[in-house]
């Protein structure tokens, strides 16, 4: 599909680069979004990338200086900026590994996932694990990755009662997605482990430890080795 814009109130475009998840929609996502990192536009207030979206938030009143039509001016701006970022241009994404204490109390919900999909808890953890994941988008909480690339084979759907807390760090499992919970949080995902990696620190620059793009390794580690990571953390 072509580029669409549309308008979000008056300070707001929402650019929209594709109508599907796909490996070229979130290359095209991440490439525009480093491009606003390097350049970003005078107006430009800040920005939010989505799954197959850009919101862009400008001032108005840098746009306005110099037309009747902020909107219209911005759209024509982002459309020479597209033009510039499009065609063979490849975000360079990171690796980063996720180790994982699958089970127990850190994940409730195992056995659920696996009687849903018709195999055994262990198989879970080695589809889990083999799975090549993309972190499509950072939201809903500070820091929590919308993880894409689960393997079908334990896809599983939300609770239908969602717990009102989550501890931080819980892995889980919504749909055909993956996911951690960075803080403490309600939610309604199938939990199925614990990492001892603290994912937000607002202490730090940045304090999210994972970006969109990210490319993301899940390891399965015992309860010692998390008891020996945490102590370390």
């Amino acid at each position: 599909m072509e580029v669409t814009y549309s308008p979000l109130g008056d300070r707001a475009v929402v650019i929209e680069v594709a109508d599907a998840i796909t490996p070229e929609t979130q290359n095209r996502v991440q490439v525009l979004s480093s491009y606003f990192d390097e350049h970003p536009p005078g107006w430009m207030i800040e920005y939010i990338p989505a799954f197959t979206t850009v919101t862009v938030f400008y001032d108005i009143l840098k746009v306005s200086k110099n037309t009747q039509h902020p909107y219209k001016k911005v759209c024509e701006e982002l459309d020479a900026i597209l033009s510039s970022v499009q065609g063979n241009r490849q975000f360079a994404s990171r690796t980063i590994e996720i180790p994982v204490c699958y089970g127990g109390e850190f994940g409730p919900d195992l056995e659920f996932v696996a009687k849903h999909n018709g195999i055994q808890p262990e198989d879970v953890i080695d589809i889990h694990t083999s799975g090549d994941y993309t972190i499509n988008m950072i939201g809903f909480a500070p820091g929590f990755p919308f993880v894409g690339g689960m393997p079908e084979e334990i896809a599983t759907p939300r609770r239908d009662s969602p717990r009102l807390a989550i501890p931080e760090r819980t892995v889980g499992i919504a749909g055909k997605q993956t996911g951690v919970y960075p803080i403490e949080t309600p939610g309604g995902w199938q939990l199925i482990g614990r990492t001892p990696i603290r994912l937000f620190r607002p202490e730090l620059d940045p304090p999210s430890l994972l970006a969109a793009g990210d490319k993301l390794v899940f390891r399965s580690i015992s309860l010692e080795e998390y008891s020996n990571w945490e102590e370390h953390d």
